[in-house]
């Protein structure tokens, strides 16, 4: 291996030369990690006989960086990627999520109200401590405590589950 981190540096300068020929601007890491492997395999494949290896590499890196073009270009074709716009005009077809919040309730049965508030904030809306403080005017120790309860109780309860 240690051979093939000698190739790598001396053929590094060549590797970028041909990306920046093929105007690649775009995941220029992924088309450079295409070309050291191609390097690896251009180097197993080489024949002393047929001729000079930096002309064979060059040929052989190149080749493979333009199929990977390819396969790229086919793969942005098939496939709609829609502008950030987009997803502001979308409407969300079930905003309260009644079916999260039922299920998840019907694991917090046995917390008590902050609890099981902590629960719905953190698992619903997505909310962290300091937020949760904020919208209950409660200290973060006292929803740090809801927390410490509601994981007990949860962890105590799915325990009994699995045994």
């Amino acid at each position: 291996m240690d051979n093939f981190d000698q190739l790598a540096k001396q053929y590094e300068p060549m590797i970028h030369k041909i990306i920046r020929t093929l105007h690649i601007f775009k995941n220029q890491k992924d088309y450079f990690h295409v070309g050291l492997v191609a390097l690896w395999e251009a180097a197993e494949a080489f024949d002393p006989v047929k001729g000079d290896f930096s002309n064979y590499a060059y040929s052989y890196i190149k080749g493979q960086i333009l199929n990977e073009m390819n396969r790229s270009n086919k793969r942005e074709e098939r496939n709609v990627y829609p502008k950030e716009d987009y997803w502001e005009t979308v409407i969300d077809q079930n905003p309260g999520s009644p079916l999260e919040v039922e299920f998840l309730l019907s694991y917090c049965e046995t917390l008590t109200d902050k609890e099981t508030k902590w629960v719905i904030y953190t698992c619903v809306d997505f909310l962290s401590i300091k937020e949760i403080a904020e919208r209950e005017q409660v200290s973060l120790s006292a929803v740090k405590q809801w927390r410490s309860g509601a994981k007990r109780k949860l962890k105590e309860q799915l325990l009994e589950i699995v045994e």
